[in-house]
């Protein structure tokens, strides 16, 4: 399994060349074709954007280019609403910012949180403003025993696979059927020849669990974390949701997200 087919959305913000390096560096890989999708929304055409608005196009062009990637660069529909109109079925991993104060209302309202919980492909949320080279090498798995976080560890299994190292974090009280849950989830992990490194943090209230993982020994070197997109979560709320939210502004790396 590998990721063959990559679909970056592209926009006028600062973050965009960053997120499109990110996304080259990820296609170059996996040998894969890289769409790139720009989602601008028509206000991003009325203010300082503008410029960058308008050249989004010509940026992608040069450095699918120079990176002599197979690429396709597509407009999505910036009268439709909703995610439907922009290509995401039709890819193996999405790749977006953060929603962020700077975004709101210049790119199209679907993206990224629309397009996660609908479209059925798995993404990589990058931190805005702070996009790294994709040197994938410290995975964190945010665990837990779902529907969600179980998809997002298979969807990413090509980016564990390369991994040098693997941290399994789990956030709940010890149990029997908790401590067997986590032992059956590593046994699946070294059936594809990968070993992770377990950290239990207990649930004592005090913490959330966004807290509670950024307080982790996982955290301390990771380069991407794995986690489900839950339908109602603090999780949730700081990766997608709100833009003023402390916790959003904590996440320093890339997280690949399922739902």
């Amino acid at each position: 399994m590998s990721y063959r087919d990559i679909l970056v959305f592209l926009d006028g913000s600062r973050d965009n060349e960053a997120r499109l390096d990110f996304a080259l560096s990820l296609a170059q890989e996996y040998r894969a074709r890289l769409t790139g999708v720009d989602v601008s929304s028509p206000q991003a055409f009325t203010n300082e954007w503008s410029e960058r608005a308008e050249n989004v196009g010509d940026v992608f062009a040069a450095k699918a280019r120079a990176s002599r990637l197979d690429s396709r660069f597509k407009v999505a529909d910036r009268e439709a609403i909703g995610w439907k109109n922009l290509y995401a079925h039709y890819a193996d991993l999405l790749i977006a910012t953060q929603l962020n104060n700077e975004s709101a209302g210049k790119i199209l309202p679907a993206v990224p949180e629309g397009v996660l919980v609908s479209a059925g492909v798995p993404m990589i949320v990058l931190p805005h403003r702070r996009i790294p080279k994709p040197a994938l090498q410290n995975i964190v798995i945010a665990w837990s025993p779902s529907g969600q976080a179980t998809r997002a560890v298979h969807d990413a299994m090509p980016i564990l696979a390369q991994a040098r190292q693997i941290s399994l974090f789990a956030f709940d009280p010890p149990s029997d059927e908790r401590d067997a849950d986590i032992k059956l989830l590593c046994d699946h992990l070294l059936a594809h020849g990968l070993k992770a490194e377990v950290e239990r943090w207990p649930d004592t209230g005090e913490l959330s669990v966004i807290e509670a993982l950024f307080a982790s020994r996982a955290m301390e070197d990771a380069d991407m974390v794995v986690a489900g997109a839950y339908s109602h979560s603090r999780f949730r709320e700081a990766l997608l949701g709100g833009v003023t939210n402390d916790l959003l502004r904590q996440f320093s790396v890339p997280v690949f997200v399922s739902h």
